[in-house]
């Protein structure tokens, strides 16, 4: 009995001795476990359970300075994170992990240990900066690298056709820059495909336009004198070209030509400025068959109406107030009328190019160009009609003038070289010579999809020019402007 009692005893202490060591081992293994981040708890997106502070944040700094993968297109490249001044705020981070690491108190928590009781999962959200103005840098870069200028539409030598441009492609900085900001802060979520914008297709420049002409006059064999005037309404870009013979010529001052027909849109603002802008029936009547079938004697009733003696010389003042210093009408149209005055003017006075222009009715492209774009912006508002003649020269007047302009259809010249149905409010006039024509021009406003402008174009010829020939010639001038404008999708 008492061997069986020693026995016993001595089992006892051996069990109380081996569970004292086994607590002595597990609680140094929880002690060393306290020292580490519990289990469950996330750092800025990373589980760090097990690690130490000095652990945990090698690890983010790892993962969050691995360099950012950029796709583009075919482009593949690496941009770190500190490029773009990424700064990961550890201290804060870890501060605030460590708070979870010994928040507990000691022996509640290690009877949790003991008994195999899994940790509550925690988060520490990312504390992190970075620079946008390093981040624009980097995206500008890029873009200066990879981003690739379209090609603008080019003329087919010859025609007056252009062929269609090709879009260039453009980084979206904007967006990506949304998109690299956010791929700083993902642990995982690295790859960016860059986000890209087709390119406007770019128009050719004004002298595109010019080269294409010159080719158009040299696939015509037309040797003879071209001025055209050219503006385009949307921004006040000017094209003026003078050539002869392929030559070209000075552009100031411009060439003085018979101005025929194209003198009636100056009878017109003349009517409004000395009439007023109610017309009576009469004088209404009058002013469209002046423009609409060219008529002459309409026009001399007119500015007969205006003053029977000295109408052609007021219709001449107003157009000098408005700054047209080469056009002047010294009579009336009909062929016995006298003329009233000599006009001296820039123009007329060049003497290395004489059209032989009509000492009563002179113009040049320029001046009549410029009178029509200040009819158009007058019906914005705006234009030295405006200026000048205020109470004369309202928008709905002025409206009116290129509504009568309009209905001058004639399907040649300018309106042969657009497609139908497109407005233009135009004028046109030649004069014959005992050989055949003389001038022949076409001057309006063109409103088109692309962009409305002012063309005003003369073709004068030593001995002659042939209609036939010739007015294609004008159409496919007229043509080329258009497509200019209008150019063809890619």
């Amino acid at each position: 009995m008492r061997s069986s009692g020693s026995v016993i005893r001595w089992f006892s202490i051996a069990a109380l001795l081996t569970a004292v060591a086994l607590s002595f081992v597990e609680l140094v293994a929880y002690s060393r476990q306290r020292a580490r981040f519990p289990q469950g708890l996330e750092v800025a997106g990373i589980q760090v359970g097990g690690l130490t502070p000095e652990e945990a944040g090698q690890r983010l700094v790892q993962v969050y300075g691995a360099p950012l993968e950029l796709h583009y297109q075919e482009s593949l490249f690496f941009v770190p994170p500190s490029a773009m001044g990424f700064a990961l705020d550890l201290e804060t981070m870890l501060a605030s992990a460590d708070l979870y690491r010994t928040e507990g108190p000691f022996w509640p928590g290690f009877w949790e240990f003991l008994w195999k009781r899994p940790g509550q999962s925690s988060t520490v959200p990312l504390k992190a900066e970075y620079s946008p103005t390093q981040l624009r840098a980097v995206l500008e870069d890029i873009a200066a690298r990879y981003d690739q200028p379209g090609m603008p539409p080019q003329p087919i030598p010859g025609t007056p056709n252009f062929t269609g441009g090709v879009p260039g492609t453009v980084l979206n900085q904007p967006q990506a820059e949304e998109r690299m900001a956010s791929a700083m802060r993902s642990p995982s979520l690295r790859q960016i495909n860059l986000p890209l914008n087709s390119g406007r297709i770019s128009t050719p420049p004004l002298n595109t336009l010019q080269t294409m002409i010159q080719q158009i006059l040299q696939v015509a064999g037309y040797d003879g004198l071209l001025d055209l005037y050219l503006l385009d309404l949307r921004n006040a870009s000017e094209l003026h070209m003078v050539t002869l013979g392929g030559e070209d010529l000075p552009r100031e001052p411009d060439v003085a030509f018979s101005a025929a027909s194209l003198a009636k849109i100056g009878v017109m603002v003349g009517v409004y400025r000395y009439l007023g802008e109610d017309l009576d029936p009469e004088a209404a009547r009058w002013l469209e068959e002046m423009i609409t079938l060219s008529g002459n004697d309409p026009a001399d009733w007119l500015m007969e109406r205006i003053d029977e003696a000295r109408g052609p010389l007021l219709v001449t003042e107003a157009l000098r107030e408005l700054g047209l210093e080469s056009t002047f009408l010294a009579g009336l149209y009909r062929k016995d009328a006298p003329v009233l005055r000599i006009f001296t003017t820039p123009a007329n006075q060049r003497s290395d190019v004489n059209t032989r222009p009509d000492v009563y009715i002179q113009t040049t492209p320029t001046d009549i160009g410029s009178l029509l774009a200040d009819i158009y912006r007058c019906t914005q508002g705006g234009g030295t009609l405006r200026v000048v003649f205020p109470e004369q020269f309202s928008p709905e007047v002025c409206g009116r003038m290129l509504d009568v302009l309009s209905r001058n259809k004639i399907g040649v010249l300018i309106e042969a070289g657009v497609p139908d149905g497109t407005r233009v409010a135009h004028k046109h006039g030649w004069t014959e010579e005992s050989v055949g024509l003389g001038a022949l021009s076409d001057a309006g406003v063109v409103f088109t999809p692309g962009g409305d402008y002012v063309l005003a174009v003369f073709l004068w010829k030593e001995g002659g020019m042939v209609w036939e020939r010739d007015s294609r010639v004008l159409a496919d001038i007229s043509r080329a402007t258009y497509n200019y404008f209008n150019l063809p999708a890619e």
